[in-house]
């Protein structure tokens, strides 16, 4: 019983499932538009996903403007999906206590 380990090796993850989650996620905060492969705030793009082999890559203004500077985000395992989705959760958050 000595060599019992309970280390599991997590999922591998799925780059194009992770997509999916994020627009879910996206579409269930109820306050984004979509539009292609961004999107809107208002008339503001501020948030953009693209595939990009085995990850993610995520584009999230640091606020909402006509032409907004980028935060940029790799999404490489179920660790880092759960805190982009956080930093969104809190902009969004943030960028409507501003309004």
């Amino acid at each position: 019983m000595d060599d019992d380990s309970w280390e599991m090796a997590p999922p591998p993850f799925n780059a194009a499932s992770a997509v999916q989650t994020m627009r879910r996620f996206v579409r269930d905060q109820r306050v984004l538009a979509e539009r292609g492969e961004g999107w809107l705030l208002g008339a503001d793009e501020v948030l953009q996903l693209s595939l990009d082999g085995a990850q993610v890559q995520v584009r999230l203004a640091r606020r909402p403007a006509r032409t907004p500077e980028w935060d940029r985000f790799t999404l490489a395992s179920a660790t880092d999906l759960r805190k982009v989705q956080d930093e969104i959760r809190r902009r969004l958050r943030r960028w409507q206590d501003d309004e």
